[in-house]
Parts: structure tokens; C-alpha cells; sequence
């Protein structure tokens, strides 16, 4: 698990501690909210939708509570291929066993269809659900007003704040008001853990950020990264990772790798720049790029990628 160096938290006797899950549409903002909430990155961020694409665990630690973030793939319609149905049954299933749900909305596309079907999904659960418009900061305020009641008839005696997750705007209102609605009891995890996911798994989202930002169109949603090697040597203070980028068609191998290998020399020195600043160490890191017809609907790679 990853860990951040802090000193011990005390713990107050009436400590609270639970889950909080972020469900909405994709792109609405929730990896950015997890990001902030927790005070470090632990989801990766990009302006394509479905960046998200497992259950990722944000673990924020206080001396009065222990708030455990489950970051979920957007949900939405027409899924489409087995990987986008995986995607959406692991959305759903974080609120079976969460204490707090926060829903979040786009401000800036406005209430649609598809969040007015979430909220009726939501309105049948007996757990809290807290409503957050998000990006309000892009929005001018007049435009607001008729959001936020459309949003308070949907779910009506729901908590609702109006949020920017990017400027930290009611952040800290949100984080209070989830801590007063979790449960009372002992934390879960230790007090220097940020999230439950591997190293080796972060490395991969590193990775897979990087392919998001740099290239275009559709090419994200057809790729996958997969670390087949990660060996830390700490004699060298070095980390080696072998990783390979799947993609369906010989055109997408093309695109990621570019003229002369240009992109994909980009894209291994950012995430190389990023993997070293999170884990402190030289890092040597190797890229492939290998073309597997229909992994969107492998289930063996799938299974492989969590999902």
C-alpha cells in the first residue's frame, strides 16, 4: 500500500471513521474532488471522460476521524463493450457498502437527463447522500441558483453545497459535513497510508495519465497499461519498471509511438518525471506498445487490469 511519511495522528475517543463513495456521470469532476479531499494525488486526472476505471480507495486521516474515499468510473448509459459494463457494475456496487454517497454534477453542462437518473437511483437509498454541484468555478453565479433547485427537488432533504474540487471552493465544508455523518468508530488503516493501492498499480495509472494527456480523439479509451516488471533496488536507489500499452488496432500503435518513436519517448519521460517525485528513487522505466484485437472485451485482461 502507499504510504506517505507523517508522524503519528492521536486519536480522540470519539474518533469517526467510514466510507465515502463519489458517484456521477464521467467528467464531472469526482478523481479531482478525491485528489483535494485527501491532500494528495491519488487518482489520476484528465479532461477525457472515463479516466476512472476501478475502485480506487483515498484514505484521509485526521486525529478526530479516518474518511476512507472510494473514487468510482463515471456511470452512463449504453456501456457498450464489456469493459465499459465493468466499469459501470463497479460504480454501482460501491454503494452497496458505503456510509456516505457524495453525488456530484457538472455545473457547467448543467442538470441533464443522465444525472436526473442517477439521482432517482440515489433516492431510494437509506445511506446519506450529499449533492455537490462541482465546478461552479467556470459557472457565473446567477446561473447557479436554478441548478441548485433543480437539484434540491431531485433529492429533496439532501445536503447540497455548491463546490469547485480545482480551487478547493467548500471543500472544507464538505469534508465536515461528511466527518459528522460517519459512523463512530476506530480507524482502518494505518495513519501514513494514502490509499490501498499497490505501487506497482499506481506506476501503471502514472502511466495511462500520461497516454490521456498526450495523445488525441479516441485513443485513450482503446488503451490499457499492464507493469510486467517492477523491481526496486534499493542499493541503487533505483526503481525498474517494464511496462506494455495495449491497444486494439496497428493505427493506435502508430499514433502512441509516433515519427521515430517521438511520442512514446514523450509520453515514458513525463510519467519517468512523475513516477520519481512520488517514489523519491532514479527510475528506469521501459515502454511498449502491443497491439491485442478486442482486450475491451477480453475478460482475462480485464480480470488482469481489476475489473
Amino acid at each position: 500500500m502507499a504510504r506517505r511519511s507523517s508522524p503519528p495522528v492521536p486519536v480522540e475517543p470519539q474518533h469517526r471513521c467510514g466510507f465515502v463513495a463519489l458517484v456521477g456521470r464521467p467528467n464531472v469532476g469526482k478523481s479531482t474532488l478525491l485528489n483535494s479531499l485527501v491532500g494528495t494525488k491519488v487518482a489520476i486526472v484528465s479532461p477525457k471522460p472515463q479516466t476512472t476505471r476501478t475502485r480506487l480507495l483515498g484514505i484521509k486521516t485526521l486525529p478526530h476521524a479516518q474518511l476512507l474515499f472510494v473514487d468510482t468510473p463515471g456511470i452512463h448509459r449504453h456501456p457498450g463493450p464489456l469493459l465499459n459494463r465493468r466499469m459501470v457494475t463497479a460504480a454501482l456496487n460501491a454503494l452497496a457498502d458505503t456510509d456516505v454517497v457524495l453525488f456530484l454534477v457538472d455545473a457547467q453542462r448543467g442538470v441533464i437527463s443522465a444525472d436526473e437518473e442517477i439521482a432517482q437511483r440515489l433516492s431510494a437509498l437509506s445511506t446519506p447522500v450529499v449533492v455537490i454541484l462541482n465546478k461552479i468555478d467556470r459557472v457565473p453565479k446567477p446561473a447557479l441558483l436554478p441548478q441548485l433547485e433543480r437539484l434540491a427537488a431531485l433529492l429533496p432533504e439532501r445536503e447540497l453545497i455548491p463546490i469547485s474540487a480545482l480551487t478547493g471552493e467548500n471543500t472544507e465544508e464538505v469534508l465536515n459535513l461528511i466527518i459528522a455523518l460517519l459512523p463512530v468508530g476506530p480507524a482502518l488503516y494505518p495513519s501514513d497510508e494514502f490509499t490501498d493501492q499497490s505501487e506497482r498499480v499506481l506506476a501503471q495509472e502514472m502511466i495511462r495519465e500520461q497516454l490521456f494527456l498526450q495523445t488525441q480523439q479516441e485513443i485513450p479509451y482503446a488503451t490499457a497499461v499492464i507493469v510486467e516488471e517492477f523491481q526496486e533496488k534499493p542499493e541503487k536507489h533505483l526503481l525498474t519498471i517494464r511496462a506494455v500499452i495495449y491497444v486494439e488496432r496497428s493505427s493506435q500503435r502508430a499514433i502512441i509511438i509516433g515519427e521515430r518513436g517521438a511520442r512514446l519517448k514523450q509520453i515514458g519521460q513525463a510519467a519517468r518525471l512523475q513516477l520519481e517525485a512520488f517514489s523519491g528513487c532514479r527510475v528506469f522505466l521501459e515502454l511498449f506498445v502491443k497491439v491485442t484485437k478486442g482486450w475491451t472485451n477480453n475478460p482475462r485482461m480485464l480480470n488482469e487490469l481489476g475489473l
